[in-house]
């Protein structure tokens, strides 16, 4: 491998690593998001109701 593929496949794996960590981060540190989360209620139409 030449060092110029050497530098584009570190600073990808790199890139890719910090962005996945600051996700992480930000999902484990973010204070009241459980309040936020909502449920979803799917509600069928009847099936008797068809003619």
């Amino acid at each position: 491998m030449t060092t110029s593929g050497l530098i584009v496949m570190l600073l990808s794996v790199g890139t890719v690593t910090l962005l996945f960590g600051w996700c992480v981060v930000k999902v484990l540190t973010t204070p009241h998001e459980s309040e936020k989360i909502h449920g979803v209620d799917l509600h069928e139409p009847d099936r008797d109701s068809e003619g």
